[in-house]
């Protein structure tokens, strides 16, 4: 089925499940900290987790650490230290390896934001979302505008160069002026990295359940573009379809799921995906959800929820849901590397593509066209195993 000459890249993704608030737009496994959090606990039971994962990876390296949530910055500098230090101590790390934690406003100072640096993080993602008080208010955020910009400039006192901001558009109530002008706010401090997607309302979430009105497709569409404008004029470069960077300065670690590398994910309801040369196999696993069933189950194989390895039909749609999102896209070289499929996996979806104008092939590169970008969820029903049959 499939034939690996390598295995992909390896990173490392950490959940830590736990944030001050629920946002009323977040589908993400978070759960508001009422009674405290047991931080020793659950860093215990996350080092328990990885060492029974390793013998899947034996010999690799790890390129990329993530630690996302909830609020990961609710833990101490302390606790992230000791994280990091056991996950060094079992499994080895790229010299270089970015390792990011996220970040809320509100959750943290220069003194946190140093300590942090100290443990070993080396970039910070941080959750502005907006710099409009009233919109922050609209979405459930703890912070306004004032906190956010505190945040920041206080990450950047502590050390800070590569730095992320998280930023949304398409909020309840929002004009095109005032998502244009969260571009200029956050462009003008000068981070590394913006990442603007738009707010999409998910199913289990309080949008879901209460639909707030939103701007019009045609609004969305032109926040969209002349963001793109804006960011590529203060030298940020689109290099997915919400992802943008100065200086070269790419996320990595999101790379390496946009290019279908292979992944740890431990802590409460991470995934994780890991490709075997010697089986010839892709499996994935997911943990349990809730944090106290994880905390009970961390130490054994009970600690995972959904095990399954992937077919071909698996593999030939998520790697086009994430390699068709960025702008340099794929080549057939890259496909078969990524997955260990043959071109011909996928040469039926890609002519159909290029047939409607959604796909552009250009000296061996396989990606997008402004339309294909526009109208990408057409495109990927074109990568469903029912399309060619």
């Amino acid at each position: 089925m499939f034939n690996f000459t390598a295995t992909p890249p390896l990173s490392l993704y950490i959940h830590i499940p736990w944030c001050v608030r629920k946002c009323p737009y977040c589908d993400f496994n978070s759960h508001e900290a009422r009674e405290g959090i047991p931080e020793d606990t659950y860093i215990t039971a996350l080092v328990a987790d990885l060492e029974q994962d390793l013998p899947a990876a034996w010999g690799r390296t790890i390129e990329t650490v993530f630690i996302g949530g909830g609020t990961p910055s609710l833990f101490s500098p302390e606790g992230i230290d000791r994280l990091l230090g056991a996950v060094r101590a079992r499994v080895p790390l790229k010299p270089d390896a970015e390792i990011t934690l996220e970040a809320n406003p509100g959750t943290v100072d220069q003194a946190r934001f140093k300590g942090f640096r100290d443990a070993g993080i080396n970039r910070l993602s941080i959750g502005v979302q907006s710099f409009q008080a009233g919109l922050l208010q609209r979405i459930g955020r703890i912070h306004n505008d004032t906190d956010a910009i505190a945040a920041i400039e206080a990450a950047q006192q502590a050390g800070f160069s590569n730095l992320n901001l998280d930023l949304m558009f398409g909020l309840p109530g929002q004009t095109i002026e005032q998502a244009l002008a969260d571009l200029r706010i956050a462009t003008a401090l000068q981070p590394a990295h913006i990442s603007w997607y738009e707010l999409t309302i998910e199913p289990n979430t309080w949008f879901h359940r209460h639909p707030p009105e939103r701007p019009v497709d045609d609004d969305l569409w032109e926040m969209q573009q002349s963001g793109r404008v804006l960011l590529d004029a203060a030298g940020f470069e689109r290099y997915e379809i919400s992802a943008y960077a100065r200086d070269g300065r790419l996320c990595r670690h999101n790379m390496n799921y946009w290019q279908f590398g292979d992944y740890f994910g431990i802590g409460a309801g991470a995934h994780a995906k890991i490709s075997d040369a010697a089986t010839q196999g892709i499996t994935r696993t997911s943990r349990v959800r809730h944090p106290r069933t994880y905390l009970d189950t961390a130490h054994s194989t009970q600690r995972i929820s959904t095990t399954s390895r992937l077919s071909v039909d698996d593999v030939v749609l998520e790697f086009a849901m994430n390699a068709l999102r960025l702008e340099q896209g794929f080549s057939p070289a890259t496909f078969t590397a990524a997955t260990g499929l043959p071109y011909a996996a996928i040469e039926a979806f890609v002519n159909n593509g290029l047939a409607d104008g959604l796909l552009s092939l250009l000296d061996d590169t396989i990606k997008p066209t402004q339309r294909g970008q526009r109208y990408l969820n057409e495109l990927l029903q074109q990568w469903m195993p029912e399309a060619t049959q």
